[in-house]
Parts: C-alpha cells; sequence; structure tokens
C-alpha cells in the first residue's frame, strides 16, 4: 500500500485525522455540558480548595474520556476506511450512541447515586420503567427528541469542520485550550494525591462521582516510595466503630416547645405481618414507601423510641424516657415490657403493640402502622410505612424509624429545636437530603439514594442497591462513610463535649 505524502489514501488520511480532533473538541463541549449534571448530583465541595478542585476535574477528566473515545472508535475507522463521507456519517451515530450512554449514567447517577454497571441492571430498568409508565407519550417524546437533537448536532458540527477545515487550521487557541486541558489533568491527579495522604475528605468525596474515575491515590503512590507513614495513613482512614460503649451526650438544658392541643399521634407496632394489612384496610391508610429498619427488633424500637441509632443503645439506661421526653411528658409506651415505665396517657404521642389494640377500637388523629421486620441474614430490611396524614417530601427517599419520630417532634409537634438537640434524624416533611445513617448488630449502616453501604466491625463490606437488595460491585466510598460515622458520633462526647 502506498503511504507517501503523495498518495490520495495518505492525504485522505492525513485530513481525516486533522477533522477527527476538531471534531472530538467539539464533542468535548457538548461533554462538558451534560456532565456538569453529575456536579449538581451531590452536595457540593464545603471548601474553596474542593471546588476548585471539582472544576479542574470535571474539564479534565470529560475531556480526556472524550478524546479516549475517539482514539479507540473513529481514529483507527478513519485509518482503514478514509471515504470522508461515511466516516462522518459513522462518527456521528458512534458519538450520537455515547453521548446517550452518557445521558442515561448521568440520569441513573442523579437519581440512584451510582453509575451504569451490569449487577445495577434491574434496578435501573425499574428507574426506567417508573419514568416511563407514568407519562409514556411525553417520556418518549423527550428521549427521541434528545436523541435527534444530538444526531443533528454531530451530523452540523462534523460537515461544518470538514468544510472550514483549511480555516479552522490557522486557529492557535486549541493550543491554549489544549494546554490548559493538560494543565488540569496534572494539577487534579497532584492535589487528589496531597488530600488522599493527608485525610482531606472535601476532595477525595469526590472521587465516585464522575464516570470512569480512578484519581491518582497517595497510598499507591507516595507508599510505593516510602515517602508516607502507613500507620498515620491507616489511621486517617479508619471508619471501625469497635468500642463497647458509645457514651449518649446531648445538649443541656433541653429546650422546651409548646405543643399543638390537636397533635395527638399514635403508632402502632405490628409483629405480624397479616394483622397489619387488616388495619390498614380498616383505618384506610396510604402506603409511605422505602422504609429502612433493623432486622433486630430491639433496635428498631430503639430507633422509634429513642429517635437514635442504635450505637448509643448502651449508654442509655433501659428504663429512662428517650431525652427528648425527659423534661416534658411527650410520649406514651404500651405493650412493650422493655419500655413499661413510660406510660403516660396525656402524652401526644403514643406507640402501642398491636396487642394492645383492642377490636375495632377508635382512635383519632394521626395514625401511622408498620411491622417489623422478617428475621433476614441482612442487617437492614426495605419495608412500608403506612398512615392517614404523616407528611413526608415529594421526593422518594429512603425513611428510618429515628426519622419518623424526628419528623414528629420538628414539625407535627413544632419542636424543631428540641429535636435536633436530643435526636438523630432528618425532617421528612422538608429535608431534601438523600443520606442517612445507622447502626445495628455491630453493622455500620450508611446510604446515599438507593446505594447502601454495609461495613462489619471485621472490616468486610457489602454495596447494595436498596431497592432490589442486588449486590453494586463497586469500591469502599471512604469519605462518605467517614462523614456518616461523623454525623453517627454526633452525640458522642468527643462530638459533643459538655
Amino acid at each position: 500500500m502506498n503511504l507517501t505524502p503523495q498518495s490520495p489514501f495518505s492525504s485522505k488520511a492525513s485530513q481525516l485525522l486533522s477533522w477527527g480532533h476538531w471534531f472530538t473538541f467539539a464533542n468535548i463541549g457538548l461533554v462538558l455540558l451534560i456532565s456538569s449534571s453529575y456536579l449538581f448530583a451531590d452536595k457540593a465541595p464545603s471548601s474553596a480548595l474542593g471546588g476548585f478542585y471539582m472544576l479542574i476535574t470535571w474539564l479534565s477528566h470529560t475531556s480526556f474520556i472524550t478524546f479516549c473515545a475517539f482514539v479507540l472508535t473513529i481514529f483507527p475507522l478513519s485509518l482503514v476506511f478514509p471515504y470522508p463521507r461515511h466516516i462522518r456519517g459513522m462518527a456521528a451515530v458512534i458519538a450520537t450512541c455515547g453521548i446517550s450512554i452518557l445521558s442515561l449514567d448521568a440520569f441513573v447517577y442523579f437519581k440512584l447515586g451510582y453509575h451504569l454497571n451490569l449487577e445495577s441492571g434491574p434496578e435501573i430498568i425499574s428507574l426506567l420503567w417508573s419514568e416511563f409508565s407514568g407519562s409514556p407519550l411525553l417520556a418518549s417524546t423527550l428521549a427521541i427528541c434528545f436523541i435527534a437533537i444530538v444526531l443533528v448536532f454531530e451530523l452540523l458540527a462534523g460537515n461544518r469542520a470538514w468544510r472550514h477545515l483549511a480555516e479552522l487550521k490557522s486557529y492557535k487557541f486549541p493550543r491554549y485550550a489544549s494546554a490548559i486541558l493538560v494543565s488540569c489533568f496534572a494539577a487534579s491527579h497532584s492535589i487528589h494525591i496531597w488530600a488522599d495522604a493527608n485525610a482531606y475528605f472535601d476532595i477525595t468525596k469526590q472521587d465516585n462521582v464522575l464516570p470512569l474515575s480512578y484519581p491518582t491515590t497517595a497510598k499507591t503512590l507516595l507508599a510505593r516510595h516510602d515517602l508516607l507513614d502507613i500507620r498515620q495513613y491507616e489511621q486517617a482512614h479508619d471508619i471501625s466503630l469497635a468500642q463497647t460503649q458509645h457514651p449518649f451526650n446531648y445538649s443541656k438544658p433541653i429546650p422546651l416547645c409548646t405543643v399543638p392541643s390537636d397533635s395527638s399521634v399514635t403508632i402502632v407496632v405490628f409483629e405480624q405481618a397479616t394483622n397489619l394489612a387488616a388495619f390498614v384496610k380498616q383505618h384506610e391508610l396510604a402506603p409511605i414507601k422505602q422504609l429502612l429498619q433493623p432486622t433486630e427488633h430491639s433496635d428498631a424500637l430503639f430507633n422509634l423510641i429513642h429517635g437514635l441509632p442504635a450505637f448509643y443503645k448502651s449508654s442509655v439506661p433501659e428504663h429512662a424516657p428517650p431525652a427528648w421526653s425527659s423534661s416534658q411528658p411527650l410520649l406514651n409506651v404500651v405493650g412493650f415490657d422493655s419500655y413499661s415505665e413510660m406510660t403516660n396517657p396525656a402524652a401526644p404521642i403514643n406507640i402501642i403493640h398491636e396487642n394492645e389494640l383492642e377490636t375495632n377500637q377508635a382512635i383519632q388523629g394521626m395514625i401511622i402502622a408498620f411491622s417489623l421486620a422478617p428475621q433476614s441474614a441482612e442487617a437492614i430490611y426495605n419495608g412500608m410505612l403506612y398512615s392517614n396524614d404523616f407528611k413526608v417530601s415529594e421526593q422518594l427517599i429512603f425513611k428510618q424509624l429515628h426519622d419518623v419520630t424526628y419528623t414528629l417532634v420538628a414539625s407535627h409537634l413544632n419542636c424543631s429545636e428540641l429535636a435536633s438537640h436530643t435526636m438523630l434524624g432528618r425532617d421528612l416533611e422538608h429535608t431534601t437530603n438523600a443520606e442517612g445513617v445507622n447502626y445495628t448488630q455491630g453493622v455500620l449502616v450508611a446510604f446515599k439514594k438507593d446505594k447502601i453501604t454495609l461495613v462489619r466491625q471485621d472490616g468486610s463490606y457489602k454495596n447494595l442497591s436498596g431497592t432490589e437488595g442486588f449486590t453494586i460491585d463497586q469500591k469502599l466510598d471512604i469519605p462518605f462513610l467517614i462523614n456518616s460515622i461523623k454525623v453517627l458520633k454526633k452525640f458522642s462526647p468527643e462530638q459533643n463535649p459538655r
């Protein structure tokens, strides 16, 4: 084959290669626009350095991935099949497919908190089905229009780059843009190495945000050259909760509040799902999805009554009232032996065992009902909550039993300050926070959107889809877990000194 500069084949290949760079440059702009949605899917960095790192990583990583896609697809096609018209058409189709997959990944990450992978296939299908089944015509129209717009953009970008190739070659700004992107790429990895070595989690917590992201870590680079204190590194990244005592140290004095006169709430706890179904039908209760509760029943009741994870269970006296009901009687517990001394019929919040309900008993005010989790090998169970008037935000997020108690005190009783001083939970009526933490049977439970991480005391861990229950094959998100532990230890002495 003749590949001299004068050969037609060599000339076309050279022109296509030059065209491919401009076509890729145009796609980098489009990919940056779409991938910006990843930056808004999670909480923004709290520091200026974290924000700067997020910006340069977004610029460099998405540009690098786009360029790699060109090298692996369009570039070899240009050499093997150097026919401009056909290459432009194939490149437009390939780019449209790639950007459509990126857009799907961004949508899944925004909704579920993890990227596309084989293990999450059932949950992704379920997510898409729920979106399409709600308004199939609108969803289908939007999807088709989006793909069509991207394809038109690719065809126009490819044709314009080819027709104005000589003019484009005279521009100098691509050199400066390339230099900036390369500098951002080097700077982002250097900053990440420093952040990982110094446990600067405002930066390392961003590791899993962008797709196909594998930033260089201090442990793999600095330790290789004996420049890292391994013991200090491991201590900074320790996520162990193996201590036996977890003192509960809440703020004192406990704030008082004025409880509305019509604030009666009855929470009925069932052990038999069949009895719950009959009760729900009798009182016409509406279901509330995604209630996460421990499979250990005593931990679940502790969550509900004290508004705290079982992390503090060993430090709370067995018969002592919860901190939020210690200064003024707000809680009445009936039918549970371990909480028999918390009986106060005049209290606005009543927690009743199903055996204490009389046949056809009329219950006034708000009703909440749920069934304790069935015994399972897993530490956590995704079930249902039922109520006639319990308000939650429209955002579909996991709820926990201590969130329920927190919400009742904060919003229903108008005692938000009391709730924040004595409980660890979220106000489900107003929150948009899709993150939460719990602790049961020696297992740290942390969730973000649909992904639940279970970490045992021996260091083993598992990532699960909270909705479908399948295992997600992803590495341990250390920064997220460190932050979850900080939230869990809100009332520990080292977090809240007297």
